[in-house]
């Protein structure tokens, strides 16, 4: 409570001029308060508090995870224009606030065995084109039934995630059921002609049953470097993503119950969640725009 309102709230009981000298302020700065307050909010006030009602319905509609950045392309995509420091400020000045990540636990079990394909992306994950560059990686979600392993395969051009496989184990078709799966999302082997599969040096990955199966659909395979989590950065982003917009402040009782989780997200991901490398865009907006410009081309 302000002090205006306090001395408000009491000057039934004891002297407006004793209130505002014990509360440390002048009777016409009372006065004046109270005039507006009687006249109501001004018009800039209301304006302001329709443009706190939106980011809050933004933000919610993103389960908490946006940020300014996105909150700011959001309300711009709504035909809203408004410069980030007020969004910035307003959001700062009502508690409203995106999700900061946590630390990962590393997953990638190498096999010293193995033998690793050539590093073919050198850290250059940007693509123009569809179909070019897919992603790979495992990840874990914590649940009261044990570990649900995850498994992904991400369009480096578009960030979409096309295909994935939760599990109770990372054997090795954890990984092979996500890459059927990115290859049913885009209509079958004859559609992925020349596709580059970039992972790292996990066991699932460089087992014989994986390169027989990338040999089947005509995928070629890659690896960063042992250890380096840069050399698959696009892939630990999305996972940083998973993570920090619902794993870590989620608590599953059961395999099924993160499952169902975990799909939500990734439609909402994929459908609706803005990414700022990509002109704001979802994934499956920037990928009907992509295949927009390619027909009028």
């Amino acid at each position: 409570m302000s002090k205006y309102a306090f001395i408000d709230a009491h000057q039934a009981e004891f002297h407006v001029v004793d209130l505002c000298r014990v509360g440390g302020v002048s009777t016409s700065g009372f006065y004046d308060w109270q005039a507006r307050q009687a006249a109501g909010p001004s018009d800039a006030e209301r304006l302001e508090a329709d443009l706190v009602a939106e980011i809050r319905v933004i933000h919610a509609r993103s389960r908490g995870a946006y940020g300014c950045p996105r909150v700011v392309g959001a309300l711009h995509k709504q035909g809203r224009r408004v410069n980030h420091k007020k969004v910035e400020r307003l959001m700062a000045a009502h508690g409203i606030k995106g999700r900061c990540g946590r630390r990962r636990v590393r997953t990638t079990i190498r096999d010293p065995h193995a033998l690793p394909a050539t590093d073919l992306v050198n850290r250059c994950f940007d693509r123009e084109r569809l179909n070019e560059l897919w992603l790979g990686d495992i990840t874990y979600i914590p649940t009261g039934e044990g570990w649900l392993y995850m498994s992904s395969v991400l369009d480096a051009c578009s960030r979409r995630l096309l295909g994935w496989s939760l599990a109770g184990h990372m054997r090795t078709e954890l990984v092979t059921d996500a890459l059927d799966a990115a290859v049913g999302q885009r209509g079958g082997r004859h559609r992925i002609s020349g596709v580059v599969f970039h992972g790292d040096h996990g066991s699932q990955y460089t087992s014989d049953d994986y390169h027989q199966l990338c040999r089947r659909l005509g995928i070629t395979q890659s690896m960063g470097s042992v250890g380096d989590s840069y050399d698959n950065a696009m892939a630990e982003s999305f996972w940083a993503s998973l993570k920090r917009e619902l794993v870590d402040w989620s608590h599953f009782a059961t395999h099924a119950e993160a499952r169902a989780a975990v799909f939500e997200w990734i439609n909402w991901y994929n459908n609706e969640r803005l990414h700022t490398s990509l002109q704001m865009q979802s994934p499956h907006e920037f990928e009907q725009t992509l295949n927009g410009h390619l027909l009028v081309a």
